[in-house]
């Protein structure tokens, strides 16, 4: 005896099968959230990993000061110095420093002052702000 299957399903079976709009907006909108979250701690981070760049360039640049002043038994002038040799500028062995390494992670130029404040030099980089003090991420950061 040979039964007849039908081979579609049942209206009830089909009206079940898949997921509703509400539960595909509720699933991105999830989605989108824990996204977002996501991003704004990772890319968040930008001013935070900038400021401890700044700081060890600091420390960079005061090397390559110190470095022309051992070379030359004078500090530079202007840090351009240590990019190009000044006319007066015996024993220069440079160049010390690229004209990339003139500015700190935010582009900005280093602030150079000789004779500085409390050492024969000042640099400091203005921080995420580009001015004179701050806090967090905007405070200077001086080359001590």
């Amino acid at each position: 005896m040979q039964r007849n299957r039908s081979i579609t399903r049942s209206p009830r079976r089909a009206a079940q099968s898949g997921f509703s709009l509400i539960e595909i907006i509720i699933v991105t909108v999830l989605i989108g959230g824990i996204v977002a979250f996501a991003a704004s701690r990772i890319l968040g981070g930008g001013d935070k990993a900038r400021y401890r760049l700044a700081q060890s360039t600091v420390q960079t640049m005061a090397e390559k000061i110190q470095s022309y002043q051992m070379d030359t038994g004078s500090l530079p002038a202007s840090l351009e110095d240590l990019v190009r040799q000044p006319g007066n500028a015996s024993g220069w062995l440079g160049p010390y420093a690229k004209e990339g390494d003139l500015k700190d992670p935010w582009n900005t130029p280093y602030v150079y002052r000789v004779p500085g404040e409390n050492g024969a030099f000042d640099l400091v980089s203005l921080g995420a702000d580009r001015k004179d003090g701050g806090t967090s991420v905007d405070a200077d950061i001086k080359y001590e």
